[in-house]
């Protein structure tokens, strides 16, 4: 099944994933913003994760991929719920390489020499490689890019694989992983760069699907089920290598200038694709309209687990069992989009959706690949664009108009208590302070922490 209305939890990367794995938005699991290469902290400890749940309900989980939730000490997968790890702690233009071109412009390689390290090139991370884990180990720094895809995908079907042996040897445990696909290659006609990384998987691993996705992957019964979706729209200022929004362009803002996607609350920054993969259970050939989040598959998973949610917090997402198995099309009425790096405080709550209306308080912020930035705008009374007739957001509604007045008081009372509840909850405060200790090195000796053989440590 494919669903058309499925929307990250945020649109840029730490807070999709912190999302993605409490159910809870970042305003409630503390994480609003990204993560450094010197973060000392992650998603807070006192947050369970969707691992957690699982493992103590008899699961082997597994993450592969893209992390982003904090690498240093007890932040790391492997202490978060995550019996394997194989992956980058953070993004993939976090860090140099030997193997350049995945940024624009291209990055120079790594430094293998004292006076080459005090080249800088703008929007470059060049001083500290980019570092490959397994598990807690750092295998390869700086990690080969080119790759990367491959070995995520040996490493998947590793990973259940071996799960699956233990579980025919009576270790009766069933499977649970977080796959995180990592784009990154050189731009393709179709996918541009997204659909070529994935494009590379061997073995027919959720080949030609474009990410960067989260594709939880866990097992019911005999066969594998897979759900797929993306951590949040493409980065306009990486131009052609960024890939497209397809029609949701946020008209109304590019007009003004800037960008409409990744970082934003527009459509093109947090709608993104979603499948799910069941045979037997969900159907087959069916698109669904209704409006589903990541969020919502911590919720779900736990359901079809039998395992119980956390107590003592509320969640943002909702079991949506009866959606996948095609027995309803209800999803969200109401669902936040909080600001994730563009105009506002990170985090905060500055538009939502209800129904088919999104409702902004709070505009622009995020640069295009042209190098405009909208200007931060403030909307009282908000902007309210009608998503059946208005996909590309570029005409809101006229205030004076009786649709407009219609909706309003529905929109500020759904609003005023989503606020509310979120105040009333227990909620986290991620540690952001950082510190050059904290950076994953494993050969300190070495310029750029550049490891001198495959393994090293």
């Amino acid at each position: 099944s494919r669903f058309v209305d499925f929307h990250s939890a945020a649109s840029t990367c730490s807070p999709s994933r912190a999302s993605l794995l409490t159910g809870r938005l970042g305003a409630r699991n503390g994480v609003t913003h990204n993560f450094a290469v010197t973060s000392l902290g992650g998603l807070p400890l006192n947050e369970t994760t969707l691992a957690e749940v699982l493992r103590e309900a008899g699961y082997s989980t597994g993450a592969i991929g893209k992390w982003h939730l904090g690498h240093h000490g007890r932040y790391h997968p492997n202490f978060r719920g995550f019996d394997y790890y194989f992956g980058i702690p953070y993004s993939h233009d976090m860090g140099c390489t030997d193997t350049p071109g995945y940024n624009l412009p291209p990055c120079p390689a790594c430094p293998r020499h004292v006076a080459a390290a005090s080249h800088v090139k703008k929007d470059c991370y060049t001083d500290v490689a980019l570092p490959l884990f397994e598990n807690v180990t750092i295998v390869q720094q700086p990690v080969n890019l080119t790759s990367l895809t491959a070995q995520y995908a040996e490493k998947a079907s590793q990973f259940m694989w071996r799960a699956s042996v233990e579980r025919h040897l009576a270790i009766q445990r069933r499977i649970a992983g977080v796959v995180g696909l990592l784009a990154g290659r050189k731009s393709s006609p179709k996918g541009g760069a997204h659909g070529e990384a994935l494009g590379e998987q061997r073995g027919g691993f959720m080949a030609s699907i474009s990410p960067p996705v989260s594709v939880p992957v866990w097992r019911c019964g005999s066969r594998r089920c897979f759900s797929l979706a993306g951590d949040n729209g493409p980065w306009a200022q990486k131009c052609e290598l960024a890939g497209g929004v397809g029609p949701f362009a946020g008209a109304w803002q590019r007009q003004r200038g800037g960008s409409s996607a990744k970082q934003t609350t527009w459509e093109g920054g947090h709608r993104v694709p979603a499948l799910v993969y069941w045979p037997g259970r969900i159907p087959a050939n069916r698109t669904s309209p209704a409006v589903l989040s990541t969020m919502d598959i911590f919720p779900t998973l736990v359901a079809l687990a039998e395992a119980e949610l956390p107590p003592n917090r509320r969640f943002d997402g909702l079991d949506v069992s009866p959606v996948l198995f095609g027995q309803s099309d209800k999803g969200h009425k109401t669902l936040l989009h909080p600001n994730s790096g563009a105009a506002g405080k990170d985090g905060e709550i500055k538009a939502l959706r209800l129904a088919q209306y999104k409702v902004f308080y709070t505009t622009g912020g995020a640069k295009a690949c042209d190098g405009s930035v909208g200007p931060e705008e403030h909307h009282q009374p908000p902007l309210i664009f009608n998503l059946d007739h208005d996909i590309q957001e570029q005409e809101p509604l006229d205030v004076a108009s009786r649709e407009y007045q219609a909706v309003l008081p529905a929109i500020s009372r759904a609003y005023a208590e989503a606020l509310q509840d979120i105040a009333t909850d227990n909620v986290s405060v991620a540690d952001y302070s950082q510190d050059p200790a904290a950076t994953p090195c494993c050969n300190s000796q070495h310029v750029a922490c550049r490891c001198q053989a495959h393994g090293s440590h």
